[in-house]
């Protein structure tokens, strides 16, 4: 598959995580989201870079919740939505979802 249609179903499973955040009484806001290639933060080798991870702060009630675990019924549901989408939870990144690129999560 090219890079060009993982990018475009990405961007469809963001935004129907992001409506089933709202649907659920949460908030969410933007944090990491595209890094350029000579980004000094993160792996050098990350899928931010290809436009192919994000990462969302979540809000319940107008509190910021950081924990992974606050964010598992999400990232459950991320990884429903498709067999390359990966949730961050599993390395203790619970805010982190992308979809694999060559062996990258």
């Amino acid at each position: 598959m090219s890079l060009s249609k993982k990018q475009q179903d990405f961007a469809r499973h963001v935004a129907d995580l992001i409506h089933q955040i709202y649907a659920r009484g949460y908030a969410c806001t933007f944090g990491h989201t595209y890094r350029c290639q000579d980004c000094p933060v993160g792996k050098s080798n990350s899928v931010h870079k290809v436009r192919l991870a994000v990462d969302l702060n979540l809000f319940k009630d107008g509190e910021y919740l950081t924990d992974t675990e606050d964010y598992r019924q999400f990232g459950e549901y991320w990884e429903a939505l498709g067999i390359w989408n990966r949730w961050g939870g599993a390395w203790n990144d619970g805010n982190h979802f992308s979809y694999e690129h060559n062996g990258v999560k």
